[in-house]
């Protein structure tokens, strides 16, 4: 079991961007200090005045809807795009903003926040869970949801391109609330004992990372590359995965959707991926204007 190794020919970080840099984070941490009222009105702003500075993240959306959204003209895919980057520019500023907020001030800001019952469910089978959410709203308050359970949890993800990120990133987490970084495949068995052991695991599901456990799986009618490395643990620890996402809601604040656990079994992972794709897609498709992945997943690593 390996959840990183070459499969695809694409360079690693090609889902990065120039701006994912420590200095834009602090720029922007600067503006998250401002009252929410004050950032909900200024982010969109904020969004459309450097609206030219961002081609090619802004082509990337562009592609993404046209898959969602196949019979749009150019004009509503162009307005939709902004529309995107808008959102963006709030959950960006949220993130910097609550994740130095302890999680029992965050119930006011994220409606569902007590209600997790699937995952309480999941957990009361004596295991853990891996919890799985993607670039959809606020993910990091998805992850952050968590901690109210009562278990350790361990956010997976890959290392950023600056080091630094990292640090403002992490900085404030709970103790109970720890991530792991995808920098060799021996994590794979820490994740798994830590799954015996009764933790939550959460990946994110929307982002292949170009190795050989990336499979392609049906998404919008075409195919696209998924990491099939959070069942791959799943199905070792004989644990169910648990899809949640945190979205932005009309009124400006979030909701937390938890839906039903996906059972995995040993040798039929990847038909669990495809059921969680399924769900994700109908996310994608709910809230398209709050997916926020600048490349064109389609075309990844291909």
């Amino acid at each position: 079991m390996t959840l990183t190794s070459a499969r695809r020919p694409a360079p690693a970080g090609w889902h990065a961007h120039p701006y994912n840099q420590a200095r834009y984070y602090r720029a922007a941490a600067l503006a998250a200090r401002l009252p929410r009222r004050a950032r909900l009105w200024l982010a969109p702003r904020i969004a459309a005045a450097v609206r030219g500075r961002f081609p090619a993240e802004r082509t990337g959306v562009r592609r993404n809807l046209a898959r969602i959204h196949p019979d749009r003209r150019p004009a509503w895919l162009e307005a939709a795009t902004d529309r995107v980057l808008a959102n963006f520019a709030v959950c960006f500023g949220d993130l910097l903003a609550l994740n130095h907020r302890p999680p029992s001030r965050l119930g006011r800001v994220v409606a569902g926040w007590d209600d997790q019952a699937p995952t309480r469910a999941a957990l009361a089978r004596g295991g853990g869970c891996v919890s799985l959410t993607a670039h959809l709203g606020n993910w990091d308050l998805a992850g952050r949801a968590l901690a109210i359970l009562g278990r350790p949890v361990r956010v997976v993800m890959a290392p950023e391109t600056d080091p630094a990120v990292e640090g403002l990133l992490e900085r404030g987490r709970t103790p109970r609330l720890a991530v792991t970084r995808l920098s060799s495949p021996l994590v794979a068995v820490e994740l798994v004992a830590a799954l015996r052991r009764g933790e939550i695991v959460a990946f994110q599901l929307d982002r292949a990372v170009g190795g050989r456990a990336d499979v392609d799986a049906p998404f919008f009618g075409h195919p696209a590359a998924f990491p099939l490395g959070p069942f791959l643990v799943a199905a070792a620890a004989a644990v169910p995965v648990v899809p949640a996402f945190c979205v932005l809601e009309p009124s400006g604040g979030y909701r937390l959707h938890v839906e039903p656990a996906v059972p995995v079994a040993r040798g039929a992972e990847r038909e669990a991926l495809r059921r969680a794709v399924a769900v994700l897609e109908r996310y994608v498709r709910a809230h398209w204007d709050q997916w926020f992945n600048f490349y064109d997943v389609w075309g990844a690593g291909r």
